[in-house]
């Protein structure tokens, strides 16, 4: 389910929320600049059942991914999104 925010910009996806017991949140500066750019990764995203939420902010100058996941790494989207023909780089928070 894609929702978009106030600035038709912000899109927000939560495949599976649950109660997990352990959630990690990870924030990457991305190469992703538009709703079809979003639109065309989405099923890499959402083909992982770690993925519990996610979201991009295409306001940002960094067009910031935000990850809720239960156990996927950095790596993994990184790689993910560079399949993708998108830079992705973990950002510390």
């Amino acid at each position: 389910m894609l929702r978009q925010a106030q600035h038709d910009i912000d899109i927000i996806h939560q495949p599976h929320l649950q109660n997990p017991t352990t959630m990690d949140v990870l924030i990457f500066k991305t190469s992703v600049a538009s709703k079809q750019e979003v639109n065309r990764i989405h099923p890499l995203l959402t083909s992982l059942a770690e993925i519990k939420q996610y979201n991009f902010d295409l306001e940002d100058c960094d067009n910031i991914l935000r990850i809720v996941s239960n156990g996927v790494e950095p790596q993994t989207i990184n790689h993910m999104l560079q399949i993708a023909g998108f830079t992705c780089e973990e950002l510390p928070y």
